[in-house]
């Protein structure tokens, strides 16, 4: 949920990337770390337990500019796929204001995508959130494999809805920051009809 700072008036929102284990999260932040100007982008802080697994969350924090007169920033976070880490997946979400699922178009983690995501609804349920309430944009990573699982296929399974969607390489950054740009206004729109 998105908080004001008393003390500097500041409006401060949450995004999450969510999806299975290697699906590109973390690279997402990484990607955005580093085509932000220094000046408007926290310290990119991703604790992991080995091969570029992350143990808790990735964290950055971004700031927005003013937006309709507030200056607006936005905490991106990502949460851990591995099956043993669902509580600190729902800790992760308290408080989310928008939601980016990295879908890994990988042909063999089909079944991990349907999982994360039937995981995803869960954990919001548990919060009290409808997954229908909470601005969504749906990214189908990997999409440079070879054999990459067509695109139209992973919306029937994942996107049903038609929510905002994207084909991205998280690697080479090919949308990402589409990704991050259609949240951040369907976050901020969702703030305006409050």
């Amino acid at each position: 949920m998105a908080i004001t700072l008393p003390v500097t008036g500041e409006l401060s929102c949450k995004v999450v990337y969510y999806g299975p284990a290697a699906s590109g999260k973390t690279t997402n932040l990484k990607h955005v770390y580093g085509r932000l100007d220094p000046a408007s982008r926290g310290k990119l802080i991703t604790p992991t337990d080995g091969p570029e697994r992350t143990l808790f969350f990735d964290f950055l924090s971004v700031d927005m500019g003013v937006v309709r007169g507030v200056r607006t920033r936005f905490h991106l976070h990502t949460v851990p796929g591995q099956n043993p880490q669902k509580e600190s997946r729902r800790l992760v979400l308290r408080g989310v204001d928008g939601l980016i699922f990295v879908a890994d178009s990988h042909p063999q983690r089909l079944a991990a995508n349907r999982e994360s995501l039937a995981d995803l609804e869960s954990n919001l349920a548990e919060a009290g959130l409808a997954a229908s309430d909470v601005p969504i944009v749906f990214q189908y990573n990997k999409r440079d494999l070879a054999g990459a699982t067509p695109v139209e296929e992973l919306r029937q399974m994942l996107n049903p809805d038609g929510r905002p969607d994207f084909e991205a390489v998280a690697i080479d950054g090919t949308g990402v920051l589409e990704s991050l740009t259609a949240i951040s206004r369907q976050v901020i729109r969702a703030l305006n009809r409050a």
